[in-house]
């Protein structure tokens, strides 16, 4: 069978120029060279094109959509490489998905370095999966916890591993951060086994950041400028197309991707372009500001965008993979208190949530599935355009963390208690860590929410907490 064979120039010579400035030395192009022109092993041991070999995964290589192909190189001043897999997720090699009739991919987030080992990337490297998407929080820019004791879930926690140096702000400490985490075998692993999809979320920057806005209070003038730090890191070390090339404080990180006819994807940014949080950006109640058609989640370009995209879109599916929760979920600390709300998920941003549910209900009723993060918890459950509506429009599904929050309480404590009474849209619940494994079918989209008994010791038992299906053309979740 031939292949098809992408040159991916650009490419190329944004990995010449990183190499040289690594290497320091003026031949820095014959170590690229020899870097990656080894050998790529296809079932007939063929050799591929010298102009193929590219280290970022978004980019794609072989034409032939069912098959892996293992890519192996020598990486600049002798080190040796890990082997890696691609696959082809191209709209120009559509014509390969259009027999294919499943997609299995998985969505993972959050994995803050101190609070746990990533067992979860472990798993997702065993799985034979098509691709892995990544909510955020890839990084936390905090500094060195320094082996303090402090509260967490209730209970004493202390550091399982510690950051390198203080909280970032310069592009050497957020390059730094990325490098230490990226240590981890288990992570190298995930990168090495499957392309991934990635969007940033706030840790990549700053907690809870809005825009030119973040939670210390910055001049808006001054924190562009760490922004921008942030942004050249995350593009340096993520899989990303050319197109996002950082522009000073800006990323175009907005994009979308076409699996055949099976599925489209749709990954927005709602952290660029969203207006700051309102009431202390924390859990309130949902006041007139929420409410207000002068804040914005995405932007009014990004919006047009999103809607157009789904407008057009004749896939089975469209995937709308971004960074947090979509539900509109309530809860109570007290029996008899208020019901509270997170201002910096959609519930802060209400009007902006009602025209993207309502576009959905009436342009792409019942084939539109939400993937979300964040919250360092699982969540699953029905979408409503307004609060006391019945029938919802579409669903989604939010992955708990890798490690964020440690080994987790489960779901009985009195937020998941207080979540499930409170919100009958809600499917399930646990604080635990762990992933949402998909398997997209081109009638049927089955999640399973899988958690782990634990990530302050290695080698954490893996299990389903739930299971649930969506049948293509009537929105809501079923027990699977």
């Amino acid at each position: 069978m031939s292949e098809k064979w992408l040159p991916c120039r650009q490419e190329w010579l944004r990995l010449y120029r990183r190499v040289r400035s690594l290497t320091r030395r003026d031949d820095a192009e014959d170590h690229l060279q020899s870097a990656f022109v080894n050998y790529l092993e296809r079932p007939d041991g063929s050799i591929g094109h010298p102009e193929a070999y590219i280290t970022r995964s978004a980019v794609n290589l072989s034409h032939n959509a069912r098959r892996r192909e293992q890519v192996g190189c020598i990486a600049p001043g002798g080190w040796d490489d890990m082997l890696g897999e691609v696959r082809d997720t191209a709209p120009t090699q559509e014509e390969a998905y259009q027999a294919r009739e499943r997609l299995i991919r998985f969505h993972a987030g959050c994995q803050h370095y101190e609070e746990g080992y990533y067992t979860a990337w472990r798993n997702i490297a065993n799985e034979p999966i098509d691709f892995v998407f990544h909510y955020g929080d890839y990084i936390y820019e905090g500094p060195d916890s320094k082996g303090r004791v402090h509260e967490m879930n209730g209970r004493p926690f202390q550091a399982l591993r510690r950051h390198v140096g203080p909280e970032c702000y310069s592009l050497d400490e957020y390059r730094r951060r990325y490098a230490q985490y990226k240590t981890d075998p288990d992570l190298q692993a995930a990168h090495a086994a499957v392309p991934w999809i990635v969007t940033s979320d706030d840790h990549e920057v700053d907690n809870n950041w809005a825009g030119d806005t973040d939670q210390d209070g910055t001049p808006p003038e001054i924190f562009p400028l760490r922004r921008q730090a942030a942004m050249q890191a995350y593009y340096e070390h993520m899989p990303l197309r050319l197109s996002a090339l950082p522009d000073g404080s800006h990323m175009q990180l907005y994009r979308s991707l076409r699996y055949g006819t099976l599925m489209n994807t749709f990954v927005p940014d709602t952290r660029q372009y969203r207006s700051d949080q309102v009431y202390g950006d924390g859990m309130a109640a949902q006041g007139a500001d929420v409410w207000s058609p002068n804040r914005t989640m995405m932007g009014a370009a990004q919006e047009q965008w999103l809607f157009d995209g789904l407008g057009r879109s004749d896939t089975r599916w469209n995937l709308l993979a971004h960074q947090v929760m979509m539900m509109n979920l309530a809860h109570r600390r007290a029996p008899q208190g208020e019901l509270l709300y997170s201002m910096d998920q959609w519930s802060g941003y209400m009007d902006s949530r009602r025209r993207l549910l309502g576009f959905i209900g009436a342009h792409c009723p019942g084939n539109v599935v939400n993937v979300t993060g964040d919250a360092h918890r699982h969540f699953a459950g029905d979408l409503l355009t307004d609060p006391g509506q019945k029938k919802p429009v579409s669903v989604e599904f939010l992955a708990t963390s890798v490690t964020s929050g440690a080994d987790g309480v489960g779901d009985d404590d009195s937020f998941s208690r207080s979540a499930r009474r409170e919100n009958p849209h809600l499917k399930a619940t646990t604080d635990q860590r762990g992933y949402v494994l998909c398997d997209v079918g081109p009638d049927v989209w089955r999640a399973d929410l899988k958690v782990l008994d634990k990530v302050m010791e290695r080698d954490g038992r893996l299990s389903t907490y739930a299971s649930f299906a969506v049948e293509r053309g009537h929105p809501g979740l079923q027990k699977a």
